[in-house]
């Protein structure tokens, strides 16, 4: 019997969003500027299309100008990078992103950095990253998935983690090092392990928050889980599910779900945990950018 506490990101999201529509509307009523927010797609990768619509729905539901800029595959580098600095320099568009992963030919780095730092609302930019490494909180931008994350870690334990281990499995800049510098920067003691590092499952059984993103599926399992801990689980793998039917399939997390929930004293559920947060936080990027932007204060979240 399953005792750990179920942490639903539908609903936390869905309270930030409600945050972000206050926020647009008494921004729009003070100073008469609609938050803007605008969505580069280049060619047609289903799963791309998917999320962008998605997007673009959530900033139309709070009262933003959405913009969508679908671009076809074999869009050029310069093409692209003209339109980043077409938008760059549009007073109405508060939030730029740039959906990847671009076509092969396409160089995606060149293109996150062309972003100006105060419209970056994914929070790739080396100067958005930067502030995050060095306790700015205030002034930038901060990556959508972690600052989700970490909204729903403060759910369970409150603003300060002092005292408490946190390990983050995974490296990566989009999600495992801002990560850790979240966790940090409310005083948790972390580690990062990621692939190379020696006997993961010990490392990981200290921790007391312990957050998966790795995208293996139900690599974590129950005896990895310290009793009592805090689990965030980012992945999100398809796998088949020969027992829905043949060619079906389901979506699963990193850590095997129903064995950590015996052990756990709260975890995040795939679907339905850290994935609904990391739309919800990208709205929130995009408001505070428009508050920015018109001098005025942005709200917190």
């Amino acid at each position: 019997m399953a005792l750990a506490t179920v942490i639903d990101g539908k609903k936390a999201a869905a309270s930030v969003i409600e945050a972000v529509k206050v926020a647009a509307a008494g921004l729009e009523a003070e100073t008469g500027v609609k938050t803007g927010l605008a969505v580069v797609i280049v060619g047609d990768d289903p799963a791309s299309h998917t999320y962008v619509g998605a997007k673009g729905r959530m900033a139309k539901e709070c009262g933003f100008n959405s913009i969508q800029h679908t671009l076809s595959a074999e869009t050029t580098q310069g093409e692209l990078a003209r339109l980043v600095q077409s938008l760059n320099e549009d007073a109405s568009i508060h939030g730029i992103l740039v959906q990847l992963p671009l076509p092969k030919h396409l160089n995606s780095e060149p293109i996150i950095q062309s972003i100006r730092p105060e419209k970056d609302v994914d929070g790739l930019h080396v100067v958005n990253a930067g502030k995050l490494a060095t306790g700015d909180l205030e002034t930038g931008l901060i990556s959508c998935t972690p600052a989700g994350a970490m909204l729903l870690v403060r759910s369970i334990h409150g603003e300060d983690l002092s005292g408490l281990n946190a390990v983050v499995i995974g490296r990566s800049n989009l999600f495992g090092k801002p990560m850790a510098q979240l966790l940090l920067n409310a005083n948790a003691t972390v580690t990062t392990a990621h692939s190379r590092t020696k006997d993961l499952a010990s490392v990981a059984k200290g921790a007391d928050i312990l957050v998966a993103a790795v995208g293996r599926p139900e690599m974590v399992k129950a005896d990895w889980v310290k009793p009592g801990a805090t689990v965030i689980d980012v992945g999100v793998n398809r796998i088949d599910a020969p027992e829905r039917g043949e060619g079906k399939s389901r979506l699963v997390g990193d850590v095997a779900y129903a064995e950590a929930s015996d052990v756990a004293a709260a975890i995040t559920p795939v679907p339905g945990g850290v994935g609904p947060m990391t739309i919800a936080m990208l709205m929130a990027n995009t408001v505070i950018a428009a508050h920015r932007a018109a001098g005025r204060k942005p709200p917190k979240f």
